[in-house]
């Protein structure tokens, strides 16, 4: 079954530049560093709850064709959603049996040329049209994964709060992270003040937030990863070192959820709608 959200991934056009805002977004150095011979530069920054992956087109391979092409449609941003597993092989029979139309499963591995580490592990992709546009894999890591989580100061990031999907359909998108990813359902709101309907669904210890406009009705185009908030032990802090980094940044203000309190980043995230949040309720 689905543990939780093994990592986001983002890409853009250049490892350099992805490296070098999102250090200093996070307020840490990246855990993993590798390439692939199939055309691909990559980071990775293990958090609490999940990780971030950036991946840049390096070379001529079909990996990098691909990269480019992902860039060329709809520009650097968010691109996928990596669900992790306990059981890939029960995941594949349930999904298969829930029209989701997963490929098979293969495996991976990535060696860091710093640590000269390795990590392994197996994966599969489900069907683009059944996830209604985006690109959602599942994984299960190997044991003795070495890519492990590190402390950091408390102005730095420590895990991902939610990843926002913004879409046209909410009970199309209810049926496909509920039913049949089989993601809990923790909130379902609607508030005409804000123009819009938010539904939230649990994978391990983050959020999936479903964002539908009210005043646009159903329809049926397909769902887009959108935005990703960030928690941080200290906010003050972090958005004191977020100002002195000359990160275009709001000032903080009370959260939704209550006790929170939160600011947005204007930029230097490579095009991803940005938020920052207190780790826990004052």
């Amino acid at each position: 079954m689905i543990t939780g959200l093994d990592h986001v991934l983002l890409v853009c056009p250049s490892i350099d530049d992805g490296e070098n805002a999102y250090s200093a977004l996070l307020g840490r150095e990246p855990d993993w560093r590798s390439t692939d011979s199939g055309g691909s530069a990559t980071v990775i920054y293990q958090l609490e709850n999940t990780a971030l992956e950036i991946m840049s087109p390096q070379g001529g391979g079909p990996l990098a064709r691909r990269l480019h092409a992902m860039i060329d449609g709809d520009g650097p941003g968010i691109k996928s959603l990596i669900f992790a597993s306990d059981d890939l092989a029960e995941d594949r029979s349930t999904f298969d049996r829930r029209a989701l139309k997963p490929d098979e499963i293969v495996g991976g591995e990535s060696t860091d040329p710093y640590s000269g580490k390795a990590r392994y592990w197996s994966r599969m992709r489900l069907d683009e049209q059944a996830t209604h546009g985006v690109r959602i894999f599942t994984l299960q890591r190997k044991p003795s994964d070495p890519l492990v989580y590190k402390a950091a100061k408390p102005d730095a990031v420590s895990g991902l709060d939610h990843v926002v999907i913004n879409t046209a359909n909410p009970e199309r998108a209810a049926a496909l992270y509920g039913a049949r990813l089989g993601l809990r359902l923790a909130l379902d709101r609607s508030n005409p003040d804000w123009d819009m309907r938010l539904m939230f669904f649990r994978a391990g210890q983050l959020t999936i937030e479903l964002a539908h406009k009210l005043s646009g009705g159903a329809g049926n185009q397909p769902d887009k990863l959108w935005g990703l908030s960030w928690r941080v032990p200290d906010i003050d802090a972090a958005h004191e070192r977020l100002l002195a980094a000359n990160f275009a940044v709001t000032s903080i203000r009370a959260g939704r959820r209550a006790g929170t309190k939160v600011f947005t980043v204007r930029d230097g995230t490579l095009g991803v709608p940005t938020l920052v949040l207190s780790a826990e309720p004052a």
